[in-house]
């Protein structure tokens, strides 16, 4: 049952200290309560700004961007290499605002690194909704089969749970990475999708044994609706916070899991890159030319840290026990 939002009117209840309190749907106190999340939103702007500079820089998929310059593309190196962007107005003592031709700099044979920076932000972020989508929906239907049907199947795709529990993430995905890291970012984020979904699987099972037990799911098994309809209409949408957020968060340990096999050879495979693997390129030239280091790491921190935000503030914004916006 709903509440439709209401005007408040003479007569309206309110509480102690005398303020009246406004009868909301659920979508509308979920989404009031995150967008006054001053974290989540800078988060989504953050990573807004990521998506948007990546895919509209070099393009993406056959449509030019707006940079002049490819992450495969070589020529003589300039200023020795050093990044030619600028932020420091003229007087302040800098060499003004500006981009430069090579912004980020260039690498040992001469590729613009903005645009190498770029493309491996784009294959990480590829990566990232990939093993979100598909550990989403692998362990919102594992944890709804076992909590709704009980019995022998639960056993069965629970000990299988379980096993996957006990494996260290990151040697599967090594060893997942080690066979189809060639074969690009798609097929290595639907591989990696499909060995990280067994904590979402245990909290939609737990959701689905609390809730299989209400009244509307009794009173709907005793007028004959069929599993198949209880499960999706009714069950689902009553733990879809639980599987948002649980979304998000994975999204963001998907980043960190790409860039970490990336970093020790196990992901993306050259002449293609990724953040994870751009890092690991030049980690030794950390001294001598530490912005071949620093570019693709702060982008993975923008980008983990930004769909962190993003995860707390959904969190918080499908908290049960926030249940009254004040007006």
């Amino acid at each position: 049952m709903t509440l439709n939002a209401q005007a408040t009117e003479p007569g309206t209840p309110s509480d102690s200290q005398g303020m009246a309190i406004v009868a909301r749907t659920q979508g509308q106190m979920v989404r009031r309560r995150f967008f006054r999340h001053r974290a989540a939103l800078a988060g989504m702007i953050m990573f807004g700004f990521v998506i948007v500079l990546a895919f509209s820089s070099i393009g993406f998929a056959g449509i030019p961007g707006w940079w002049d310059k490819t992450y495969l593309d070589t020529g003589p190196l300039t200023n020795q290499g050093r990044p030619t962007l600028s932020l420091i107005p003229e007087f302040l003592g800098g060499t003004g605002i500006h981009l430069g031709e090579h912004p980020f700099g260039q690498d040992d044979i001469g590729i613009d690194y903005f645009a190498l920076t770029m493309r491996g932000a784009q294959q990480s972020i590829i990566i990232a909704f990939v093993v979100g989508l598909v550990a989403t929906l692998t362990g919102a239907v594992v944890g709804a089969l076992a909590g709704y049907f009980r019995g022998r199947l639960e056993a069965v795709l629970m000990r299988l749970t379980d096993v996957m529990i006990t494996i260290p993430v990151l040697v599967i995905a090594a060893v997942v990475g080690r066979m189809m890291g060639d074969s690009g970012a798609l097929v290595l984020g639907v591989f990696l999708g499909l060995v990280t979904w067994p904590t979402l699987g245990r909290l939609v099972r737990g959701e689905f044994l609390s809730l299989r037990e209400k009244e509307f799911v009794e009173a709907a098994r005793a007028i004959g609706t069929r599993p198949s309809r209880i499960i999706f209409r009714h069950i689902l949408p009553n733990t879809i916070g639980v599987i948002i957020v649980s979304a998000t968060l994975g999204i963001a340990s998907a980043v960190l899991l790409e860039s970490a096999l990336s970093f020790l050879g196990l992901g993306i495979k050259p002449p293609d890159t990724s953040l994870g693997q751009l890092i690991s390129r030049y980690r030794s030239a950390m001294v001598v030319r530490p912005w071949l280091f620093w570019w693709p790491g702060m982008f993975i921190i923008m980008i983990a840290l930004s769909i962190n935000f993003i995860g707390d503030g959904l969190r918080d914004a499908f908290d049960p026990r926030q249940t009254r916006v004040r007006a």
